[in-house]
């Protein structure tokens, strides 16, 4: 567990800033006329929120990805077993 607490608290920024850049150029408004035409809160972030966000989430993604799973692969390359 302590493993993984230490790669979540390393790992976190990687995930967050690419997020935080791409809602920073989100037009809000997209979300205020999914209110205004009757959409739930569920309904906008599936349908507008997420989408137009997804290239801030798919670079955090993998900008964690790949050196996480480094730390997985290179212990059991250089261990032998």
């Amino acid at each position: 567990p302590a493993i993984m607490i230490m790669m979540v608290y390393y790992y976190l920024p990687f995930m967050v800033l690419p997020i935080y850049t791409s809602l920073e150029r989100f037009n809000y408004r997209l979300i205020e006329a999914s209110y205004v035409l009757g959409g739930s809160f569920f309904s906008t972030v599936r349908r507008i929120l997420l989408p137009l966000n997804s290239t801030g989430i798919r670079a955090g993604f993998f900008l964690v990805f790949i050196p996480s799973f480094g730390e997985f692969v290179i212990p059991e390359l250089m261990g032998g077993c």
